[in-house]
């Protein structure tokens, strides 16, 4: 993904309100399913324009946005006024790259079917996470290859439950628990959406 795929919708992009709601829902289940604190410190992966991260902002000290997508992060950027919590913006693309550091959280919405080797991308997650902290991953269920008109960049489409969990937990990742959590409504159909969790027992 080195080629900024979103460069021609990021300023459009929250103009979708099906997106919007799966995302809220999305948001929803994590701040129920996980007990967050003004003492965290969270990582977006695959922050885009900051859909995610801006609903759990009000529960957490700091969020780190991490997103390849150049175009994303400029509409992030004119959001950060307006966060209630710490925001940074990292440029990166973590199936090549390496953060310093380690994070209570990490959060995701719809991004993993981007990666193409997400045992690898679970194993790094387990490095990033401090002992007794939190993954809470969110995207499709497995799909027909429908749900994206276009699908320059998309590895996946979607996953099975049984699978992206086997990854999570051979990652090293426990207590990790799977399920349904929205719809991403599409013209073409309805695609569920799952919500991964799991804790690092480093």
């Amino acid at each position: 993904m080195s080629k900024d795929y979103f460069s021609h919708k990021a300023h459009i992009y929250e103009q979708d309100n099906n997106r919007v709601d799966n995302v809220g829902n999305i948001a929803s289940a994590i701040s129920q399913q996980i007990e967050l604190s003004a003492q965290m410190h969270l990582l977006d992966f695959g922050s885009g324009t900051g859909l995610l991260l801006e609903q759990l902002a009000p529960l957490v000290g700091k969020i780190t946005a991490v997103d390849i997508s150049a175009s994303m992060n400029q509409q992030l950027s004119e959001k950060r006024a307006k966060l209630p919590c710490e925001l940074e913006i990292i440029p990166a693309n973590l199936e090549q790259e390496q953060l310093p550091g380690q994070f209570d959280g990490i959060i995701s919405s719809m991004t993993m079917h981007h990666i193409q080797d997400i045992t690898a991308m679970f194993a790094k997650f387990q490095r990033m996470v401090v002992a007794g902290g939190f993954i809470a991953i969110a995207d499709l269920d497995k799909e027909d290859g429908s749900f994206h008109t276009d699908d320059t960049g998309v590895h996946h489409f979607g996953f099975e439950h049984q699978e992206i969990a086997t990854a999570a937990r051979n990652a090293g990742f426990v207590d990790v628990q799977i399920r349904n959590v929205s719809i991403a409504r599409k013209p073409q159909g309805d695609y569920p959406v799952f919500l991964l969790t799991g804790r690092c027992s480093q």
